[in-house]
């Protein structure tokens, strides 16, 4: 079994981590952008505008989520678990490591945790 490159993963997920926050940055201001629409003439512009609003907060909840598992990784790193199955504590596959670099589980239990 290959070991695992732990400067390597830290510095693809701290790069996930910035571009993250980036895109979280910007949906909030685009969200923002949104909110102050105060020229609203038709319905029409009302339900576009509540659909983007909704479309936002959805992408905003998944971005959140990306970026506290990618905090989650980081601290795994720093507290030398990285790359440990959370469920039966082997080392997940080098494989699905690189595929998914902030993965808690090993394939076989992240298959049961999405059930």
């Amino acid at each position: 079994m290959e070991t695992i490159d732990y400067q390597e993963f830290e510095k693809r997920l701290q790069a996930m981590k910035a571009e993250l926050e980036s895109s979280i940055d910007h949906i909030k201001d685009e969200m923002e952008l949104i909110s102050s629409e105060d020229e609203i003439d038709d319905m029409e512009d009302m339900a576009s505008l509540e659909s983007d609003s909704m479309h936002h907060s959805a992408l905003l909840m998944q971005q959140q989520h990306e970026l506290s598992e990618v905090i989650h990784a980081l601290s795994k790193i720093k507290n030398e678990t990285y790359g440990i199955c959370e469920k039966n504590g082997e080392m997940i596959s080098l494989e699905r490591l690189r595929a998914e670099p902030q993965a808690r589980y090993c394939v076989e239990h992240a298959k049961e945790t999405k059930k």
